[in-house]
């Protein structure tokens, strides 16, 4: 199993978000950040992403929400939504977007 998954849900459908494109980045100590993963969430809005174990540090997951909503003919005010978060241990991690076209939540699974 991948160490960090991610799972989209539209609330304005209620339905799982598929084909949202997502990209794993880790922020470097220099200001700078290197790509990790990307991927594109399956039909059930789920993608795992990166290696067995990421390294301890400052990582981002950002979703593609613009392309995704306009492949659906809706405006939004979110084009992309960038989640930021650090990696402590070997757990895995599990980080959830709930999606609408004005708003989104997010929070640490299981």
């Amino acid at each position: 199993m991948t160490h960090l998954t991610t799972h989209v849900l539209d609330a304005s459908i209620g339905l799982p978000a598929q084909n949202v494109f997502v990209s794993l980045a880790r922020h470097l100590r220099s200001g700078g950040a290197e790509s990790v993963a990307e991927g594109f969430t399956d039909a059930d809005g789920r993608l795992a992403l990166g290696p067995d174990l990421l390294d301890p540090g400052m990582y981002a997951l950002t979703f593609g929400t613009g392309a995704y909503f306009e492949a659906r003919g809706v405006e939004t005010f979110y084009p992309l939504v960038t989640i930021t978060f650090t990696v402590e241990g070997d757990r895995h991690l599990h980080v959830p977007l709930l999606l609408s076209p004005f708003a989104y939540s997010t929070y640490r699974g299981s």
